[in-house]
């Protein structure tokens, strides 16, 4: 023991200093891009991934001011801390870009995502199904005698989890949108 009283192969690192800045761990990041809206923005946004090999797990782009003619894309992507800050750059440099929130590190975010999900059974698979429903508070948008179509939001973690549990009670298809995401600070 040494006089810190720290014991032979622990570390005298702080609990702070978990994540370096030359991490190799992939993260997942939620990008806000304040964009002109105009025709080819998007394209351009995109074509900055896909021409660097960044892959893109979920995009929403809405416009934001009708009057300023701004539109918001969110990018959901993975990588590095190096890679996210790399994007992050080349993204504020592009002209018709206003501005670029990493909502991952930028605080606390509202992060939510809408599923359409079709599930087909009879009998006691379709009273279970409603009631797993009324549970993770889906909606049903769409019913024949063979199936309902559920409506979903919530975190894409839920939406997984109902989804694992319909799968045995007939789940069919499922079609799910972006994440919108917004920060919880001012």
């Amino acid at each position: 023991m040494s006089a810190l009283n720290i014991k032979k192969g622990s570390t005298s690192h702080s609990a702070y200093e978990l994540r370096t800045s030359n991490s190799e761990v992939e993260e997942s990041h939620t990008l806000a891009v304040i964009v002109e809206n105009e025709p080819g923005v998007l394209a351009r946004v995109i074509g900055l991934f896909s021409g660097r090999g960044y892959n893109i797990d979920s995009l929403t782009v809405a416009e934001v001011d009708h009057t300023g003619h701004r539109s918001r894309i969110t990018v959901v992507t993975r990588g590095t801390p190096a890679i996210i800050d790399q994007i992050e750059a080349q993204l504020r440099r592009m002209v018709p870009v206003h501005a670029v929130h990493d909502l991952t590190m930028d605080g606390p975010s509202v992060q939510r995502e809408l599923a359409l999900l079709k599930v087909a059974g009879q009998g006691a698979a379709r009273v279970e199904a409603l009631q797993l429903a009324e549970i993770f508070r889906a909606n049903v948008v769409d019913s024949t005698l063979e199936s309902f179509v559920f409506e979903m939001t919530g975190t894409p973690d839920k939406i997984d989890a109902f989804a694992d549990l319909m799968r045995p009670l007939g789940l069919v298809e499922i079609a799910r949108t972006g994440v919108a995401a917004l920060s919880r600070g001012m």
